[in-house]
């Protein structure tokens, strides 16, 4: 039961933490007169996917690959079956300005398919997590080039228009208390996550692709309902993009950096076939632009099935 308090209270710190990270970082960003673009295409899709990234290194970082990938797996996963389709249940009229599959759709395939080629051997050593990196680092040239503002509205609502006069000691005192409060959360969820594996006789993998995943999850959840709510439901599409092309070439790739990665993909195949066959529906969806509640309910039955697997016969 102690485990399960520590695992609650961390995984609350943790996403308290990097919300707060978030925050001061867009202040700094404003400081320093980058546009809204470059904060919303940077921060905000690489900060929702913060938790992930920290639970993840820091799984690997203590010898428990299968926490790691796990980790990312499930999140990529829930990010498009149970954030996509709450969206798209609740939002009143999705009508987006941005054509997702013409711009957008190679992003959500090619890390999927990048990680289940580097993942094939049962290894994902350091070199291939520099490359998942590089990764990241085309995406994000490929945005600035592209120069449409894609969730900078979301930036504008929670950035303080006085950003400037913020004193910056303060701004610096709180990213210090973020920074801390996410690799220590992460560190405790850890071994709280192994401790409850260790009590109930589950297995790490099943903690990490269904219990941390659900809860590095929440930043999207709320980000993407939110604007769903505001009827801007096209944000949401663009945060889950980006926030799954950061899990795959920023967390894994980083989790991979500090440990080289090694597990059995063939163990794992039903959950690695569902966050593909989940990728493949988001593009199939933005190809014919059916933004509605059916396509809601559809990836909600996928995410059933996800769970129902997990369930042990």
């Amino acid at each position: 039961m102690s485990d399960i308090i520590v695992f609650l209270v961390s995984l609350a710190a943790l996403i308290w933490s990097a919300d707060l990270l978030i925050a001061q970082s867009e202040v700094i960003a404003k400081r320093f007169g980058l546009s809204e673009f470059f904060i919303g295409a940077t921060l905000i899709a690489l900060g929702t996917s913060l938790p992930e990234m920290a639970a993840s290194i820091a799984a690997s970082w203590d010898g428990h690959p299968e926490l790691s990938i796990a980790n990312i797996i499930g999140s990529n996963i829930l990010n498009i079956t149970l954030v996509l389709g709450m969206v798209f249940l609740i939002a009143r009229r999705i009508d987006p300005h941005r054509d997702f599959f013409a711009k957008d759709s190679s992003w959500a395939l090619f890390p999927v398919f990048i990680f289940l080629l580097m993942a094939s051997d049962g290894v994902i050593s350091r070199f291939e997590g520099g490359l998942l990196m590089l990764l990241m680092v085309a995406y994000l040239f490929f945005l600035i080039r592209d120069g449409k503002e894609i969730i900078a509205e979301e930036v504008e609502e929670v950035l303080p228009e006085d950003a400037e006069r913020i004193p910056m000691g303060r701004t610096l005192g709180l990213l210090l208390v973020g920074f801390v409060g996410v690799i220590y959360g992460a560190d405790y969820l850890i071994g709280a996550a192994q401790g409850i594996a260790r009590e109930f006789g589950i297995r790490e993998w099943i903690i990490g692709v269904a219990m941390i995943a659900m809860g590095t999850s929440m930043p999207e959840l709320v980000v993407s309902i939110a604007a769903a709510r505001r009827g801007k439901a096209d944000m949401a599409i663009g945060n889950i993009i980006g926030s799954n092309m950061a899990n795959i070439s920023v967390a894994l790739g980083a989790a991979a950096l500090a440990r080289p990665l090694v597990f059995d993909p063939m163990q794992y195949a039903f959950d690695l076939a569902t966050m593909l066959i989940a990728t493949l529906m988001l593009v199939f969806i933005a190809a014919n632009k059916l933004y509605n509640r059916a396509a809601g309910i559809t990836l909600l039955i996928v995410l059933g099935l996800f769970v129902a697997n997990l369930i042990p016969a």
